[in-house]
């Protein structure tokens, strides 16, 4: 098992392409290597208190929900094997093992696309407000946590600073053009619907998630980045779900319930995170981990 949480990575021989909340990758030619660091963001901010494993334990699960969902859309994925990756990274394979992806090169669409199939987060601060969620109509009398009628598809915009932005299915078609909205829309539903039934085999509700999409240079879509995380998702444990009530989690809530306490505008800079924080985060990312895989052994 790995302990030292990476914050940054640092390969001088390799060129880094792009550098995201959670995630850096690297230019290789016609390909990319994906390298998850240990950072977490909420509400859009970085901390600067990584989470030791984080980066390990999202990679090994969003391979084996690559694996598990496979069927229904081709995704990045070329391997996890670090010695099958090019030359270039094997001096760095220590620091590449358990955390890094080698992927097809793709051309993001530049909306995320969003499922949600329960009333969580800011669905629910809205639906409180307005009786709305993301713009849609609901029915009067909704609580927290209950399931929703249908899935439904609430893209958002991908800021490259700051909060990303709820948007429209019109709104995202001007964007990418209609056919793809509705191609989005379908696989974002598909996938969450899929994803959902594996996860209640596993004792856990899938209540929203969000995935990205990008086009390969034959044109066709294919599923990119993370997939079913508790970054991207909000897990519930199945056995304690009550409608009415704040579900046991198993994502950065805990994290994003602990900063709401504050007196924080959740604009950078961001607060120092207690070791406990630190300690109970993790520890939810490992069970969520441990309930889908089996395990939390990551790699020896």
């Amino acid at each position: 098992m790995i302990s030292k949480a990476i914050h940054t990575t640092d390969f001088p021989d390799l060129k880094l392409w792009w550098r995201g909340k959670v995630r850096d990758l690297y230019d290789l030619g016609d390909s990319l290597l994906i390298v998850a660091t240990d950072r977490i963001s909420a509400y859009d901010v970085v901390m600067n208190d990584p989470i030791p494993e984080k980066g390990a334990m999202l990679t090994q699960l969003s391979l084996w929900w690559f694996e598990q969902l496979s069927d229904i859309v081709p995704n990045h994925l070329l391997s996890a094997d670090v010695a099958s990756f090019p030359d270039e990274c094997q001096q760095y394979r220590e620091e590449l093992e358990g955390r890094s992806m080698h992927v097809h090169k793709a051309h993001p669409f530049p909306v995320e696309c969003v499922a949600r199939g329960y009333l969580a987060g800011s669905g629910w601060r809205e639906y409180k407000r307005n009786g709305t969620v993301c713009g849609l109509q609901f029915p009067e009398g909704l609580n927290q946590a209950d399931k929703l009628p249908a899935t439904i598809f609430t893209p958002a915009t991908k800021a490259e600073e700051g909060h990303d932005e709820n948007i429209s299915f019109e709104q995202a078609a001007e964007i990418t053009g209609l056919t793809v909205a509705e191609r989005l829309r379908e696989l974002t539903i598909t996938l969450y619907e899929a994803g959902a039934r594996i996860a209640a085999e596993h004792g856990i509700i899938i209540a929203d998630t969000k995935f990205e999409f990008g086009l390969d240079d034959s044109g066709q879509i294919m599923l990119i980045d993370e997939i079913l995380t508790p970054d991207s998702s909000r897990f519930w444990l199945a056995e304690e779900y009550k409608p009415g009530t704040e579900p046991v989690n198993f994502d950065k809530q805990y994290l994003r319930d602990w900063l709401d306490t504050l007196d924080w505008d959740k604009t950078p800079p961001p607060p120092q995170l207690p070791d406990k924080v630190v300690q109970e985060t993790a520890e939810r990312y490992a069970e969520a981990l441990r309930m889908f895989t089996g395990t939390t052994v990551l790699f020896q």
